[in-house]
């Protein structure tokens, strides 16, 4: 069947919900994705002029290279790379009309022969096979799916210690948990090649994380990202959460605020921001209307560009039940929160997040007359 994503029209083969793109046994095609696809789409259009001198654009995953098409039709050297022969002639179909070329080869071994100014690494489950060949191989722009949340925010415990080399936790933040996890890694990855990653846009959306990092081959100014992983400190009776930077963590034993025992440690995990503000606003700006998910793709980066750069969100109706109240609209609870005289924030993890530099008892201070 043939259909349309922004300004192009591809020829797809089956749709399965929930899952990524590509995996090796079969070519399909994800309409759960088209967020992800036009956020891609929008930030190579941010990033040609952040960027003026990045051409070349390779999708390791490409599966029925929809994406690979859409960058191809945005004015990119597209190369659509994946492991099966019919993926890859479905792919070499929809290209054909746009530019570009596919190719059946593996992403690691593709990637470790030559180099490409953007690289997207779009698998099914964890990107971690992928990361050191991607590293190596990308100038510029490293964009990173990862599909396997459950062991990203601890809820699979040992294999987000096995995959992601961090202590996860399963916390009520578990979506933040999760992407910082995530940019950890890489970070952790890049830096091992002499490589500073940072993150330029990031967002969670419902089954996946999705983030864009920017790369610079400079020691020195790898050595300066690692300086922004630490750990994060979460009391699982009064939610209140504390984060350190470093390397190793001085573990409280008791919750100092309410004095429990029942004190998560998570890390080592990104505790910088996980968006350029500026930027991830000029992503918003590049969203156009042709896109099928335009206006939450608009709504979700203007959130990102917003939010504040703490280390964790709060949800208010996970607070509220704490607190035995009924909650409240979010903008009058942000609202009361800065009223108060502190920051505070959506957040785009979901409907009821937010971001705050209040202490929890401070936040029930400041909207004790709310509701």
């Amino acid at each position: 069947m043939e259909v349309t994503e922004g300004s192009v029209t591809v020829e797809v083969e089956g749709a399965r919900d929930g899952a990524s793109e590509g995996r090796a046994d079969e070519v399909f095609y994800n309409p759960e994705m088209e967020l992800n696809r036009d956020i891609t789409v929008a930030v190579l259009r941010a990033y040609a002029d952040r960027e003026p001198r990045a051409e070349t654009y390779l999708d390791a995953m490409a599966a029925s290279g929809v994406r690979a098409t859409r960058a191809a039709a945005e004015g990119w050297d597209v190369t659509a790379a994946d492991v099966d022969d019919d993926a890859v002639a479905l792919a070499e179909r929809n290209l054909a009309e746009y530019g570009g070329e596919a190719v059946q080869r593996d992403a690691n071994a593709l990637l470790h022969e030559g180099f490409f100014d953007v690289v997207d690494v779009d698998p099914y489950g964890s990107p971690m096979p992928f990361v050191d060949s991607a590293v190596a191989g990308t100038r510029n722009l490293l964009c990173v799916t990862a599909t396997d949340t459950a062991p990203l925010c601890g809820a699979h415990f040992e294999s987000g210690v096995r995959r992601y080399d961090t202590v996860p936790r399963n916390t009520e933040y578990h979506s933040e948990m999760g992407l910082r996890v995530l940019i950890g890694a890489l970070v952790r990855r890049a830096a091992s090649r002499d490589k500073a990653a940072v993150p330029i846009c990031s967002h969670v959306s419902r089954h996946y994380a999705r983030t864009y990092l920017e790369l610079e081959a400079n020691a020195t100014d790898a050595t300066a990202t690692l300086e922004k992983l630490g750990f994060v400190h979460h009391c699982e009776d009064c939610l209140e959460r504390d984060h350190e930077f470093g390397r190793l963590p001085d573990v409280p034993e008791t919750c100092p605020d309410c004095g429990s025992n029942r004190v998560l440690t998570a890390g080592p995990i990104w505790l910088g921001p996980v968006a350029d503000s500026e930027f991830s606003e000029r992503v918003a700006d590049a969203v156009t209307d042709d896109m099928g998910e335009a206006k939450r793709a608009r709504k979700l980066l203007d959130t990102v560009a917003d939010e504040l750069d703490t280390p964790t969100h709060y949800d208010q109706h996970r607070l509220c039940k704490q607190w035995t109240r009924p909650a409240v609209g979010m903008d009058e609870f942000v609202d009361a929160l800065r009223e108060a005289g502190f920051a505070a924030s959506h957040a785009h993890y979901s409907g009821t997040a937010f971001k705050t530099d209040a202490t929890v008892a401070e936040m029930r201070e400041a909207t004790a007359d709310l509701g």
